[in-house]
């Protein structure tokens, strides 16, 4: 393989350790091929590589990551990449590297995002719209930042979605017999503004991270309808961007064009450490927008969006609506809004996530489907036009408009939602309830285990699984237990222990899992999920019409007597 020249071979990238000069047609650029060895812990997890900033700053750990995305690439050569993150601590420095690196590995040029900024779902968007060869994205998601915070690497392909598990496996292989990177050396690009430079012989472009983005949104959308409702003097809302990257999007989609008055998006600078809170969008970390939504002089809509823009959060005066809630009221709404009129092709969700979106689904007669947790299982269906919308119940929410979940768009989907329907958040899910039943839904987060013990307790239970059928726990008896695996529909892949499933004779479910985004520590996940029919009753606290669940989850995996914790860290 070498680097694209006119008319002569100029370096080779397969060279023993060294430096090397390459000049074509006057762009000279020193190569350092730097010798190295391996890092253990190197595998990407269902959102990429994400460890302590301090754990990144090790020298030659960054370095030995990204040269192991390279050989993933196809066609190389001539490749077009993008580059971006959500403005953490550790992003500015990173991506020089990045850029100097490949430049050294024969990328011809580079879209990078003004000032390193690019939410994770523009970034997705960016590369489908520039036909690129894939997409490296610098964040840690929804965990806190700051020197001693969260740091993160993710490699999307060129259909602008997270690596599967075949590229995300070939990957760390790949971090596991490294021997030598290729870096190039060269001053620092400049990326306050737009515009185009040389790095030797690659083109850099810094773009403007939000054009490409809001261009899209529009097409979907109806902003004049959206526009009307600002300006109608009946409706206020409040945007949370937790000073993470959805600040720069919001001000200039919500504000600058559809007419939001000013200070309708608050945190809406993105900084470094995210102003010292977490920039989650549950009910724990974004605690100001949670109580703002339940004054007395509450705004008629809330929501936020996480560290790198791909959560949403929906609030109503005095209202939350669950992300399991969310996806089921956007498909059975879906023909209200422009880019969705001429219906669903079918929806997808994670095996967690309630099964409201199914009843919609059945209800409009499309398919539905379950998934393990993580975006790049809806990739596949989304790419073979089985469907249309899909979502977690762990913030996400997303459609074939791009190939990430999309914090921001959900936000201007339910927007569009109120400009048509003109009622609150509240009665619109009521109403909904009242077609569709309601899934009673909540997740208990047991934060920061430690590994060892939250692993043996998962360990036992699955052992204990084929002895929990016809067991009673309260007034419920067991009818079914597993650890999900799936099935890909379209290439056939299989992916087991996926999660541990619980369901009961009134069909009511639990699921436990560990999560794959934290940094430190293991978290423990647990879904309760019970579905009651009778309007009359769709008025009640999820955690009482629930306890019966959370005793038997505590009951059957035995949570304090492996953790110790006598309470979740987070319900949602």
């Amino acid at each position: 393989m070498t680097f694209p020249a006119s008319g002569r071979l100029l370096v080779k990238l397969n060279r023993p350790a060294g430096a090397q000069t390459i000049d074509t047609n006057g762009h000279a650029m020193k190569i350092d091929n730097v010798t190295t060895t391996p890092f253990d812990g190197q595998r990407p997890g269902t959102s990429g590589l994400r460890k302590k900033v301090s754990v990144f700053r090790q020298p030659h750990y960054l370095e030995n990551f990204i040269q192991s995305i390279f050989p993933v690439l196809e066609d190389r050569e001539g490749a077009t990449l993008i580059l971006g993150g959500d403005g953490r601590y550790h992003n500015a420095d990173a991506i020089q590297v990045i850029l100097r690196m490949a430049a050294a590995n024969g990328i011809a040029r580079v879209l990078v995002g003004r000032g390193g900024i690019l939410s994770t779902p523009a970034a997705s968007c960016v590369i489908r719209k520039h036909r690129a060869a894939g997409g490296i994205i610098l964040s840690a998601s929804h965990n806190p930042g700051g020197p001693q915070g969260d740091f993160g690497v993710k490699f999307n392909i060129a259909n602008g979605g997270p690596a599967p598990e075949s590229v995300t496996e070939a990957i760390y292989r790949n971090t596991r017999e490294i021997r030598e990177y290729r870096i190039a050396v060269h001053p620092p690009v400049p990326l306050e503004r737009p515009g185009t430079h040389a790095l030797g012989t690659m083109t850099v472009e810094v773009i403007d991270p939000v054009a490409d983005y809001a261009e899209l949104m529009e097409r979907l959308f109806d902003f004049d309808a959206i526009h009307a409702l600002f300006n109608s003097g009946a409706f206020r809302m409040r945007f949370d961007a937790l000073h993470a990257v959805t600040g720069p999007y919001a001000h200039a989609i919500l504000e600058q064009r559809l007419g939001a008055p000013p200070g309708t998006v608050v945190h809406g600078t993105p900084l470094e450490d995210f102003g010292g809170g977490h920039p989650d969008p549950n009910l724990v970390y974004a605690r100001e927008l949670v109580d703002a939504l339940f004054r007395a002089d509450a705004p008629d809509f809330g929501a936020a969006s996480d560290g790198d823009g791909d959560r949403n959060m929906i609030l109503g005066r005095r209202c939350f609506v669950t992300p399991s809630d969310s996806l089921a009221v956007l498909a059975a709404n879906a023909h209200l809004i422009p880019g969705y009129r001429l219906g669903l092709r079918g929806v997808a969700r994670s095996m967690p996530t309630s099964r409201a979106v199914d009843r919609v689904a059945a209800a409009h007669g499309i398919d539905c489907y379950e998934t393990p947790t993580g975006w790049k299982f809806f990739g596949n269906l989304l790419d073979a036009g089985r469907v249309t919308l899909c979502g977690e119940e762990s913030f996400g929410t997303g459609s074939d408009h791009v190939r990430e979940k999309d914090g921001l768009w959900a936000v201007l989907f339910w927007l569009n939602l109120l400009a048509v329907k003109r009622e609150p958040v509240n009665k619109l899910l009521r109403n909904h309830w009242r077609t569709f039943g309601r899934d009673y839904y909540t997740r208990h987060d047991y934060e920061a285990l430690a590994p060892e013990p939250a692993h043996a307790m998962l360990e036992e239970l699955h052992k204990r699984l084929g002895t929990l059928t016809g067991r009673r726990y309260g007034e419920r008896t067991v009818s079914f237990a597993d650890d999900f695996a799936y099935t890909d529909p379209v290439d056939g892949s299989v992916s087991t222990g996926q999660g541990i499933r619980i369901r009961f004779d009134d069909d009511a479910r639990i699921v436990f899992r560990l999560s794959g985004t934290g940094t430190e520590g293991a978290t423990l996940r647990v879904y309760l999920e019970r579905f009651e029919p009778d309007p009359a009753h769709h008025g009640q606290d999820p955690q009482r019409v629930l306890a019966g669940l959370i005793a038997a989850a505590g009951e059957i995996a035995q949570i304090q007597a492996h953790t110790g914790r006598t309470a979740p860290t987070v319900i949602t």
